[in-house]
């Protein structure tokens, strides 16, 4: 019985090639058609899955997968913050600990001193550059041109979340002058992208990018929230460094999970005993009445000037250091392909500046970045406080207390050298921040204009009959806020300021100073993420302004897919199964091969659906029990053999009947087919062979397109469109593809792939320069200067006149 059924199969597969001339081609079109009738056998038998799992799915990913996801992403980032600190004071504990036992030799307290720091950067460099490389530095370049729709490779990966979460203790860790909360930026945003994955992989359903984008914002929110205990200015900071444009249905999910992230983050410590109640990180005990004079807006305004300046030279240094490191020079290549001796170097350097015994004595260099914020936010006024007797030397302000150097020699060294310190160490290829960094120079800048301001006013100010002396740590707290905010460009570090004191009293001088910190750094240098995106060569898709030179340089034509695959109106269901055979979601439709005039767009699932019902076996045995009815019926015999088997009696129609498309059918989206249920009283006697040429017959016949749903608004965009236009219009409308035409014929398709290959190809000769958030301004009088030529003049007076006689009219 094998053997002949054998060989009945080689006879069959011979006669195919005999009569059809069946080839592999044929062959992969047999194998898809057999496909199609899984398919079809497996939606129906999931149509019998029992309610009950459907009814807990709809429940959980229905109705409650945004407070999932928003509670998973606020619980798992403030878990991650709460748990490396502990890492972080396990590595500066450490290196104290070592330099205290070696007290007896200078000598050793220096070996202990820079041992554990090299150790810590080299574990961190390495294990950085094994495991994931993208997270090297703080992530928020990368993350503004991911927020824009471009896409970086690995950015976005477990690997790179491993290696930031280890690599950023390690480094920290250290006593390096780095950040934790930029890089936290970027931590946030891997927890969020990966919980928008599982997300879609358990609700069994596609990703959608713009929700994915919208949840990554929120992740950005919450990495600063979870560092600083401030959600509000966390999702205002995240904002305004990764978003040009933001939805604000999208408030609620950033701030609960904000909210969630910065509780956790807080609670933490206080259930575990390490704290006994809920504060601010740094909490001020600044007066309550009267806290600032008129006068005192002067210092302020000197304060945001300066913290501006040095701003923008941060800035710039910071970006002399990474062009260093990238240029082509000897030396630049050689410290890349060592990888560890360039961040060797540098923790060698500064470790030995801030020595305690040796140059550190001057600067406070034994104090940690927690400690010298702790310090200089103190109430007191050093320059009266240290030569008093009630001075108390268990406060970490005794730091900055030397016997041959005052506290303005002490403050200028230090904020000089750190200055200078931070710059080059947030060049380092591990995972590290500036924000903290800037933080901590703005505050010591801020305190000495604060004791500049003391000494001026020794009397402090009168108000009302009652002296105020001035506060040298409101000084430090606004100056903390403009430098920060004038290194990254936001206004935001203001808020962050108010939640991290829980003080709020300075309101208005601490957003006066940053502003006019943000108005002179953005009129010098752009900010350190541009900066980067800059150097680095992102694919980052810039603004258009309104004199914008450089829009025209790339056009949609030069970047599109000139080869499409289209479906016409005189198309067959062969033609359709072809087109099925690739990869394409969405198929444009066109009038004719000749004009290729653009109708609309059909989803890949409507064509399915409609090869499958043209071959499905309910028609075969229709069409077999027609052939019955004919055999018995004499009468009938012509009208029943024709070669032509027309769907219409097998399918109960909703559309428009003819193979000619309309435009009701066009703006009609609810027409759709019904496939009458299987006849199983008819027996199926068909052979292979007459399957196939029946199957044959029914793909040679033309596509009735009135019985699938087409969606005749389909985006256009001219060929001359400029390339930052596109990506506009992708973002707005939340595209993934869109079709390119020229007077409403269609010549080709761009999507995400090719916006990317084009914003790499314009950003190869010289980076891409974002616009600076108050650039705007500038950009109004620059246009009302070009547009306020004597002709323009002539038109207004011309348009003027011809309004007063339609008026008088």
């Amino acid at each position: 019985m094998a053997s002949v059924e054998t060989e009945e199969k080689t006879a069959l597969q011979s006669e195919k090639q005999q009569m059809y001339g069946c080839t592999d081609e044929l062959e992969d079109r047999i194998r898809f058609r057999h496909r199609l009738m899984e398919q079809r056998q497996t939606e129906e038998s999931n149509k019998k899955v029992t309610g009950n799992s459907q009814w807990k799915t709809f429940l959980i990913w229905h109705i409650g997968e945004e407070w999932i996801i928003l509670i998973l992403l606020g619980v798992i980032t403030g878990f991650f913050s709460w748990a490396m600190d502990y890492g972080i004071d396990f590595g500066l504990h450490s290196t104290r600990k070592l330099y205290e036992m070696a007290h007896f030799n200078v000598f050793l307290q220096y070996l202990a001193w820079i041992f554990i720091p090299i150790l810590l950067i080299c574990f961190a460099a390495v294990f950085t550059f094994l495991v994931g490389p993208q997270a090297a530095g703080s992530g928020i370049p990368e993350m503004k041109t991911i927020v824009k729709g471009v896409m970086v490779k690995d950015h976005l990966s477990l690997n790179t979340l491993l290696a930031k979460l280890v690599g950023l203790t390690c480094a920290l860790g250290s006593g390096m002058p780095l950040g934790k909360e930029s890089p936290f930026v970027h931590i946030g945003s891997i927890c969020a992208a990966q919980l928008h994955r599982l997300r879609a992989y358990v609700g069994g359903i596609k990703a959608s990018e713009s929700d994915g984008i919208e949840l990554l914002i929120s992740g950005a929110g919450v990495g600063i929230a979870s560092c600083f205990g401030s959600p509000i200015g966390g999702i205002l900071y995240s904002i305004e460094v990764a978003t040009s444009f933001f939805m604000v249905r999208c408030y609620w999910k950033c701030y609960v999970a904000a909210a969630i992230s910065a509780f956790i983050f807080r609670i933490l410590p206080v259930w575990i005993g390490r704290n006994e109640y809920v504060i601010p990180l740094f909490n001020t005990d600044f007066r309550l009445e009267f806290p600032y004079e008129l006068q005192e807006f002067l210092s302020f305004t000197v304060l945001g000037i300066l913290s501006g300046l040095f701003g923008a030279f941060f800035v710039f240094i910071n970006g002399i250091m990474v062009r260093f490191i990238r240029s082509p020079h000897r030396i630049s290549r050689f410290l890349a392909k060592t990888r560890v001796l360039y961040p060797v170097i540098v923790t060698l350097v500064i470790s030995t500046l801030t020595f305690p015994p040796g140059f550190g004595q001057f600067m406070a260099g034994e104090l940690t970045q927690r400690e010298t914020l702790l310090a200089l936010f103190d109430n007191h006024t050093w320059s009266k406080h240290f030569e008093g007797d009630h001075f108390d030397h268990s406060d970490h302000s005794v730091a900055w207390k030397h016997p041959r150097v005052n506290v303005f020699g002490t403050l200028t060294i230090s904020f000089i050298t750190k200055f200078f310190m931070s710059a080059v160490a947030i060049s380092m290829p591990v995972p590290c921040g500036a924000f903290v960094p800037a933080f901590v120079i703005g505050a010591g800048l801020g305190r000495l204009v604060g004791e500049v301001a003391a000494v001026v006013l020794p009397e402090g100010v009168h108000a009302n009959g009652t002296v105020y002396s001035v506060i040298p740590g409101s000084y430090a707290v606004a100056g903390a806020a403009a430098m920060s905010g004038a290194a990254t460009h936001t206004i935001s570090t203001a808020m962050i300021v108010f939640e991290l004191t829980g003080q709020i009293n300075f309101l208005f001088p601490i957003i006066f100073c940053v502003i006019v910190a943000n108005i002179v750094a953005q009129s010098l240098q752009p900010s350190l993420y541009d900066s980067l995106i800059h150097i680095r060569k992102l694919p980052y898709p810039v603004e258009i302004s309104w004199d914008h030179k450089e829009e025209s340089n790339i056009r949609v034509e030069d970047i599109m897919v000139n080869d499409v695959k289209y479906i016409t109106l005189a198309s067959t269901y062969r033609d359709v199964q072809d087109l099925l055979l690739t990869k394409i979601r969405t198929l444009p439709l066109v009038k004719c091969e000749e004009s290729k005039i653009l109708l609309g767009s059909i989803e890949r699932a409507q064509l399915q659906a409609l090869l499958s019902n043209q071959l499905s076996r309910m028609r075969r045995l229709k069409y077999l029990h027609r052939q019955g009815q004919n055999e018995n019926d004499a009468h009938e015999t012509k009208a029943g053999t024709s070669k032509s088997f027309s769907s219409k009696p097998l399918i109960i129609e909703r559309g428009y009947q003819g193979s000619d498309i309309t435009i009701k059918s066009l703006l009609c989206g609810h027409s759709s087919v019904d496939i009458e249920e299987e006849n199983t009283e008819i027996e199926d006697t068909m052979t292979m062979r007459e399957i196939i040429k029946w199957e044959e017959e029914q793909l040679d016949e033309k596509v009735d397109l009135n019985l699938c749903k087409i969606d005749p608004a389909s985006v256009q965009i001219l060929e001359r469109t400029s390339l930052q236009k596109v990506h506009n219009i992708f973002l707005a409308m939340g595209l993934d593809q869109a079709y390119v035409t020229n007077v409403g014929r269609l010549v080709g398709v761009v999507s995400h792939t090719e916006l990317r290959k084009g914003f790499e190809t314009s950003v190869k000769v010289s980076g891409a320069k974002a616009h600076a958030p108050m650039a705007s301004f500038r950009e109004n009088s620059a246009r009302f200067r070009k547009t306020a030529t004597p002709e323009a003049k002539e038109l207004r007076k011309l348009l003027g006149s011809q309004d007063n006689l339609n008026q008088t009219s």
